[in-house]
């Protein structure tokens, strides 16, 4: 059965835990979240934008000019070594992260293409390089994808590390085949919201709860489950949040409430505006430091601006209206930077 692989507290099949669906790349139970033919969010928001309301966003929207290239302060960064204590972040671009943490060197969806788009010349291309350059990566232990958007899934990326390092790839349902479909040999380890799977003995990811949806095709729509994910390794715990909207809070109040204190939140400050367009399914700056103050973080990263132009904010618009956002809230910058590619971060 397709995106049943080793999800914890999947111990029930199917057929026993009542009627079951499929999609394209999943089949299983229906939930909360599963229909039996396409994934959703509970309370119905962040549902895919028809053709009428894209071509009133590209006809009618203020899209700003981006300068290119847009290069990071930070670029060429050099891994150190595992640290015995404490963790690492890096961003090397948009959502894709190095984690260091609990012995273990983590990718976040892994992104070294130029283009995120299904063809190598058309479609969104990168306005800095990555802050690492592949071949300065580590030994990776893992690798998080939180949903099949090409500029979260790039399966050249996936293929080169997998051929290089056999990662632990960890995915919500039905990703998996769509990894597979490019090279059947590649494990990946599926989940559903609200299970856990070992990294190793100590080291731990959940899948939780994000506001968003999914598509490769014109007809795959929510046919692949979205996530976010919380590490927890040596008594250090990370919630990366991939994309999401902010929608009413609890998906931040219920992970604060499950996994308590966070001590890093990733989190997504770009690609929000129009916000009529957006809203549902990514957060603005303010959006993100809402999101912080719920989850009771001790610190958090911006991620998902300045590498990819997706939307109409300006290339350094993320940047500056979250650091508007923070002020207004008495919170110091230094607990919520833009992070940039290269820019090393430890605690």
């Amino acid at each position: 059965m397709i995106g049943s692989i080793l999800g914890a507290g999947r111990a029930q099949s199917a057929e026993t835990r009542g009627p079951a669906g499929r999609t394209f790349y999943y089949s299983g139970p229906l939930s909360d979240h599963f229909d039996g033919t396409r994934f959703f969010n509970p309370d119905r928001r962040a549902e895919p934008r028809g053709l009428g309301d894209v071509l009133k966003w590209r006809l009618t929207g203020a899209r700003q000019n981006w300068p290119y290239p847009y290069p990071s302060p930070f670029a060429g960064a050099r891994p150190l070594g595992l640290a015995p204590v404490g963790m690492r972040a890096i961003l090397v671009g948009h959502a894709t992260f190095l984690l260091q943490i609990g012995g273990l060197s983590i990718l976040t969806d892994p992104v070294w293409s130029e283009r995120a788009s299904p063809f190598p010349n058309v479609g969104p291309r990168r306005y800095n390089p990555p802050g690492i350059a592949f071949d300065d990566l580590p030994r990776i232990d893992a690798v998080l994808i939180s949903h099949n958007h090409y500029d979260h899934l790039d399966l050249p990326t996936i293929e080169r590390l997998w051929r290089r390092d056999r990662p632990h790839i960890v995915a919500p349902l039905g990703n998996d085949a769509i990894i597979k479909a490019r090279d059947p040999a590649i494990a990946v380890t599926t989940l559903d919201w609200g299970e856990r799977t070992v990294l190793v003995p100590g080291a731990t990811v959940s899948a939780v709860p994000a506001q968003h949806w999914s598509a490769r095709t014109l007809n795959d729509r929510n046919h692949a489950l979205w996530a976010g994910f919380v590490i927890e390794a040596r008594g250090r715990t990370v919630y990366f949040a991939g994309d999401t909207g902010f929608g009413d809070g609890r998906i931040f109040t219920g992970i604060a409430a499950r996994h308590g204190r966070i001590d890093l939140a990733l989190l997504p400050i770009g690609a929000y505006e129009p916000r009529w367009f957006m809203a549902e399914q990514h957060m603005n700056p303010d959006d993100a430091v809402r999101a912080f103050q719920l989850l009771r973080a001790k610190q958090a990263l911006g991620f998902h601006w300045g590498t990819f132009q997706l939307t109409d904010e300006a290339v350094d618009q993320p940047a500056l209206d979250l650091g508007r956002a923070l002020a207004a809230r008495d919170i110091p910058s230094k607990r919520f930077p833009a992070a940039r590619p290269g820019q090393i971060w430890s605690g």
